[in-house]
C-alpha cells in the first residue's frame, strides 16, 4: 500500500537547499526509525536515484522483496511517500533517502523527476495550491467558513460547559477529602483513586483537568519531598478549578488561558504573521493513548517566539515535522491565551534556507525573570522558551548548570535532560567556551533544546532592550543549529 504525509509545498522557482544530517535525523518518528535510517544512508541500496531544483528528492531501495521500494520526498513541505507498508512518517526508506541527499551531490545527482515520483509531486502540489486558493477566499471575504448552525454550536458549549463545572465540582470535592485525611493517606491509597477521579475528569470532556489528576497520583512515588509537591500541585489544581467556576469574572486572556488549560480547543484567530521562521527545536511527548509534537519557531524580523503542536495516535507519528535548523517563509496564525504563544502553521513561500541566525539571547537572570512574568499571565505555566548568550555547561554536586561567561548567574539543567545524549552534545560543542542556548526555563530548571556556537570573531553583535527592560545581545552572523532533543 502507498502511503503519504507532510505538509504544504512551497511554491518557488528557486532551488532548495541541502540539509545537514543533523536535520534528517531530527525528523525522525522514534530512535528506532532512526537507527534503521542511518543503516540506509549511503549509496549501496540505492538506485534510480536523483534530485531536482524545486526540491524533490526520489530514489529506488533494495527491500526483501523482488521490487524494490519507490520512495519520493518534497524537501519544500517536506512530505513523503514510499511504496514499503510503514505507518511511520518519515519511515526509514525517506530518512535513507535523505541521507544519502544531505551527503553530496554525487550521491543523487540532477535530472528529471520519474513518472512515478512525478505524478505524487504533481498531485499532492496542485490540491495543495487549490488548498491555499479556496484558504485565502475564506479569510478575505464575508463567506468565512462557520458553523453549519450556529445556534446548535452553541447549545453544545452550553452542554459541555455544564459538564466540565460538574466535573470541576466534583474534583473541588475530592481534594477537600484528600487535605482533610491528611496527604499521608495519598501515598496509602495508591493509583487506583487518581485514576479513578481522572476517568470521571474525562467523562466531564475536561482533559486538561485529566492530565493534571493523573500527575497528581505519580507524586507519591517520585522521591523524598513528595508530600511538598503533592501540596504544591493540588493547590495549583485548586486554582484551576475555582479559575473555571468564576471564569465569566475574569478578564479574556486569562479566561482563555484557562479554557485551555481545562483542555477546551481554541482555533487560531487574528492576522497572519508572515515571518522567516527559524525552526528552533521538535520533540514528542507521550499523553496517555496519543504523542504530542512540539515544535518551536523563532522570527527573525518580528522577534517572535511560537510553538507550533501536533497529535498522533494508534501508532502514527504526529503529522507535522520541519528540520530543526532550518528557516522557513511562512505564515503562522496564533492561538488565543496567555503569551499567544501557540500557533498554526499557514501558507510557506519560498524555499527553505538551511541556516538561521539565533534568536538574542540574554543572562540567566533574565531567563528567570522572563518566567516569572509569564507566570503572571499563566499560574500554571511549567516553562517559558528563552535563550541564553554566552553561558558555559559546568558540572555542579548534583549534575550539570549553566553559568553566565561573567560568572555571576546560573541555571541548573532540568533532571530531564541528564539522562539525554543531546548534553553531551552541548558540552562538546561548548568546549569550556560560551555557547548560545535555547530552551524551556521552568521550575524544574532549565531544559536545553538547541545551541549554537558562539563565534568569537564576530563580537558581541547588536545589543537591545526586551520589553522587560532587560539588556540583550544577539548573534549577527548565520550559524548551524545543533538541536539536543
Amino acid at each position: 500500500m502507498l502511503l503519504s504525509h507532510g505538509g504544504e509545498p512551497l511554491r518557488t522557482a528557486d532551488r532548495a537547499a541541502r540539509w545537514t544530517v543533523e536535520q534528517v535525523l531530527a525528523l525522525a518518528p522514534d530512535e528506532s526509525s532512526r537507527k534503521a535510517g542511518s543503516k540506509l544512508g549511503s549509496a549501496g541500496p540505492w538506485s534510480g536515484g536523483g534530485c531536482d531544483a524545486s526540491g524533490a528528492v526520489w530514489g529506488l531501495c533494495k527491500g526483501s522483496g523482488s521490487k524494490p521500494y519507490q520512495t519520493v520526498v518534497d524537501t519544500t513541505g517536506p512530505a513523503y511517500k514510499c511504496s514499503c507498508p510503514s505507518r511511520k512518517f518519515p519511515c526509514k526508506h525517506a530518512l535513507g533517502l535523505l541521507l544519502v541527499w544531505a551527503s553530496g551531490e554525487s550521491a543523487l545527482p540532477a535530472g528529471e523527476v520519474p513518472d512515478w515520483a512525478g505524478e505524487w509531486l504533481t498531485g499532492r502540489r496542485k490540491r495543495a495550491a487549490d488548498k491555499g486558493v479556496k484558504g485565502g477566499q475564506a479569510a478575505g471575504g464575508a463567506s468565512a467558513a462557520g458553523p453549519a448552525d450556529p445556534e446548535a454550536a452553541r447549545r453544545r458549549a452550553e452542554r459541555r460547559a455544564e459538564r466540565i463545572t460538574g466535573g470541576a465540582q466534583e474534583l473541588e470535592q475530592r481534594l477537600t477529602d484528600l487535605l482533610r485525611g491528611g496527604l499521608a493517606a495519598a501515598d496509602q491509597s495508591g493509583y487506583g483513586l487518581w485514576e479513578e477521579t481522572a476517568a470521571r475528569m474525562v467523562d466531564a470532556q475536561a482533559p486538561g483537568l485529566a492530565a493534571r489528576v493523573r500527575e497528581l497520583g505519580s507524586i507519591p512515588a517520585s522521591g523524598p519531598g513528595w508530600p511538598v509537591r503533592l501540596l504544591e500541585e493540588c493547590a495549583l489544581l485548586h486554582l484551576l478549578d475555582s479559575a473555571w467556576l468564576g471564569i465569566d469574572r475574569l478578564p479574556e486572556p486569562l479566561a482563555a488561558t484557562v479554557r485551555t488549560r481545562v483542555g477546551l480547543t481554541a482555533p487560531a484567530e487574528g492576522p497572519p504573521v508572515r515571518d522567516h521562521w527559524l525552526v528552533l527545536a521538535q520533540y514528542d511527548t507521550p499523553d496517555g493513548k496519543i504523542v504530542t509534537r512540539r515544535i518551536w519557531l523563532y522570527g527573525r524580523d518580528s522577534g517572535r517566539t511560537a510553538l507550533l503542536l501536533s497529535f498522533g495516535a494508534a501508532g502514527r507519528s504526529p503529522g507535522l515535522a520541519l528540520p530543526v535548523g532550518v528557516t522557513i517563509d511562512a505564515e503562522i496564525t496564533p492561538c488565543p491565551g496567555a503569551g499567544q504563544l501557540r500557533a498554526e502553521l499557514g501558507g510557506q513561500f519560498g524555499v527553505p534556507s538551511p541556516t538561521g541566525t539565533p534568536p538574542p539571547g540574554g543572562t540567566a537572570a533574565a531567563a528567570i525573570g522572563a518566567y516569572g512574568n509569564a507566570l503572571r499571565d499563566d499560574p500554571w505555566l511549567d516553562a517559558w522558551p528563552v535563550t541564553l548568550r554566552e553561558v558555559i555547561p559546568v558540572p555542579s554536586e548534583d549534575g550539570w548548570q549553566l553559568v553566565d561567561a561573567a560568572g555571576d548567574a546560573a541555571l541548573p539543567i532540568a533532571a530531564a535532560a541528564l539522562s539525554r545524549p543531546g548534553l553531551w552534545k552541548l558540552v562538546a560543542l561548548s568546549g569550556g567556551s560560551p555557547v548560545t542556548v535555547f530552551g524551556e526555563c521552568g521550575h524544574g530548571g532549565f531544559d536545553p533544546l538547541a545551541a549554537w556556537s558562539t563565534d568569537a570573531d564576530a563580537g558581541a553583535g547588536a545589543c537591545g532592550v526586551d520589553a522587560d527592560g532587560v539588556e540583550i545581545s544577539s548573534v549577527d552572523t548565520t550559524s548551524e543549529t545543533v538541536p539536543l532533543i
